[in-house]
């Protein structure tokens, strides 16, 4: 029988200023604005600038808005430097064009085909740590960042980039960069023409983006590499670029290569700044938890008695797999899902104003005491399948939800699991500081570097 939603029932959050509303407040600190919004009520009206706003926090009602976000809700064009970003994608648009560009997008993530993924994943984390040695330091996030990077050039572009690479990488971190100025502050609501300098450097790191994004495309379609290294698929034609560039829509018509170009900057941008952000929480919260790691070193012994993890292995390492899910819970990448409600929409029986901005944010409710036990704790442990607590349905959204959940969710946690269980195979991973705090940007990111020391593991 399907569950009742609970009744909606709104209650006024904190006096905003005029013209900027509540935006001082949630620029100054975000994470903690909306945890004072979710212990206010399940559903809370506010202000974002001059947007009127209800912020859900019940599990029941953020179903129920994701469920329904595909025809009911038009996206959130927040910020102009996202915009700038990732241009016309899947990710900001809305209606029959979202549709169309979803239906030829989707395809080139399915499972099977992110399973062909898994040797260049694993092949990536090894070749990172074989440079590694006993008591070397490094900046986590950095390598992190290194390792995905390299798979999704690989997987997108099917080489690597060679000296491009770092340009490409540098131009990103700017561009995130830029991002995050917006959210934390008055430039979320100025108008675009307003002369920032955060916005001409935006401006050109897009510029940098673009231009390599139409190098590759130009060279695909003429038939080239287009790179400086082997394929991901050993000359297959199997990586995420030949198939955005064979796809097509009902009607037969391909992608224009403006829209293939955004949606590889998206699929670029998510596809290993999410990860690597989620690999840093993952081996700070390891370095934390003695006994969560240790049972992560018996796993891999056990599972693949000193080999590579490959596909086969990825359901076979349920404790990883665990390790992910409740690293994704404490520290979701994407930390706020907002859309726009179009005339008659309905949340647990209430009708919502046309043009209310819904939000609900992975971080509160992941962290919300109703839902898990400590749940400032790292506890693997509860996700176990004979766990005596209950989590509820949508309790736990790292990846969104519904018809515009994220679509590289699956190549996300394989990928994450197998890059775990190649390290953890070989090192610890000891990381200072011992609390670190978090920065709000595209991402949830460490606000201070995190250092890791590496510490061979002695191997039965």
């Amino acid at each position: 029988m399907p569950v009742e939603t609970a009744p909606l029932r709104p209650v006024p959050g904190p006096r905003g200023l005029p013209w900027l509303g509540n935006l001082p407040a949630f620029g100054k600190d975000p994470l903690a604005f909306l945890t004072r919004l979710r212990d206010a009520g399940d559903a809370v009206t506010w202000s974002l600038g001059p947007r009127r706003s209800l912020f859900l926090s019940h599990p029941q009602h953020i179903a129920e808005f994701l469920g329904s976000r595909g025809g009911a809700y038009d996206v959130l064009r927040i910020g102009w430097a996202m915009h700038q970003l990732v241009g016309e994608s899947v990710l900001l648009t809305a209606g029959a064009e979202w549709r169309r560009k979803r239906g030829m997008v989707q395809p080139t993530v399915r499972p099977r085909q992110v399973r062909r993924f898994a040797r260049t994943m694993v092949d990536s984390a090894l070749a990172a740590v074989g440079g590694w040695r006993d008591g070397d330091r490094f900046d986590l996030r950095r390598e992190m960042t290194l390792i995905t990077q390299r798979i999704v050039l690989r997987t997108l572009f099917g080489n690597d980039l060679g000296d491009r690479t770092q340009a490409l990488g540098e131009a990103m971190a700017t561009a995130e960069r830029a991002v995050a100025t917006e959210i934390r502050g008055l430039p979320l609501i100025l108008p675009p023409w307003v002369p920032l300098p955060y916005r001409r450097r935006h401006l050109g790191a897009v510029a940098t983006i673009d231009a390599e994004m139409r190098r590759l495309i130009d060279a695909r379609r003429a038939g080239a590499d287009g790179g400086d290294g082997a394929g991901a698929d050993g000359g297959q034609g199997g990586d995420l670029l030949t198939r955005l560039l064979a796809a097509r829509d009902e009607e037969g018509r391909p992608l224009s290569a403006k829209e293939v170009q955004d949606e590889a900057v998206t699929l670029w941008a998510a596809g290993h700044e999410t990860t690597s952000t989620a690999l840093t929480w993952t081996w700070y919260l390891l370095s934390r938890s003695p006994e969560a790691r240790a049972r992560l070193d018996d796993e891999v012994d056990r599972v693949l008695g000193g080999r590579p993890p490959t596909e086969e292995d990825y359901e076979r390492l349920v404790w990883t797999r665990q390790i992910v899910k409740e690293s994704l819970r404490m520290y979701p990448p994407v930390w706020l899902v907002p859309a726009v409600a179009k005339e008659g929409v309905v949340l647990g029986g209430r009708a919502i104003p046309a043009g209310t901005t819904v939000w609900c944010s992975q971080w509160t409710v992941h962290r919300d005491p109703r839902w898990f036990r400590d749940p400032q704790v790292f506890r693997p442990e509860r996700w176990d399948a004979d766990a005596p607590d209950v989590i509820p349905e949508h309790a736990w959204f790292p990846f969104g939800g519904g018809s515009r959940g994220c679509i590289g969710a699956r190549f996300a946690q394989m990928e994450a699991a197998l890059l775990i269980a190649a390290v953890a195979q070989r090192f610890h991973l000891d990381v200072t500081p011992k609390e670190a705090t978090p920065r709000m940007g595209m991402v949830i990111q460490p606000a201070v570097p995190l250092i890791a020391t590496v510490r061979a593991r002695s191997r039965p």
